[in-house]
């Protein structure tokens, strides 16, 4: 039987996710981001992330090899940015505090609301049915203590378990 796009979500949306916000500087130095939960670890030498961005993104131009993007996961607490940055609203930093990455060419960090981020460097951009991949080089990152959100059968949670502090 064929798999619709209903069956298809139906599917994914029953898999617990981490929720990211993705961030970028647009060609003006404008702040774009979205929400993701296509996020996927590729290689350890050299440290490898992916993300998949739909086809429609207003953040995808941005994301051109050589920039910088931040994947910024998101902590309890950050389920108001999570809502406002699945939007396609121009003005979505309003709403929430950021910081310039150092590593990322200036791409916002949401310190206020992440688990952990990642200053990435674009490396490599493939389309893939109605999305992109884009695959980022990580060149700085950090781990917060706090306790991680998920999206779940079209809800959020928190994982309440979850250790609060990184274990080394």
């Amino acid at each position: 039987m064929p798999v619709g796009p209903d069956t298809f979500r139906e599917f994914f949306g029953s898999c617990p996710a981490a929720v990211s916000v993705v961030t970028v500087l647009d060609a003006d130095g404008e702040p774009r981001g979205f929400t993701c939960n296509t996020v996927c670890s590729v290689s350890v030498t050299p440290p490898l992330l992916l993300v998949c961005v739909d086809r429609r993104s207003q953040t995808l131009p941005s994301l051109a090899p050589g920039r910088g993007f931040v994947v910024n996961v998101l902590a309890d607490g950050g389920q108001e940015t999570a809502m406002t940055f699945a939007t396609r609203a121009e003005r979505k930093f309003d709403s929430v505090r950021w910081s310039p990455s150092a590593a990322a060419q200036g791409a916002p960090v949401l310190e206020e609301v992440a688990l952990a981020y990642a200053e990435c460097t674009v490396t490599e951009v493939t389309e893939a049915g109605d999305h992109w991949i884009v695959l980022g080089r990580i060149e700085e990152s950090a781990v917060l203590p706090r306790r991680p959100v998920l999206y779940h059968r079209g809800a959020f949670t928190v994982w309440e378990n979850a250790p609060a502090a990184a274990v080394r």
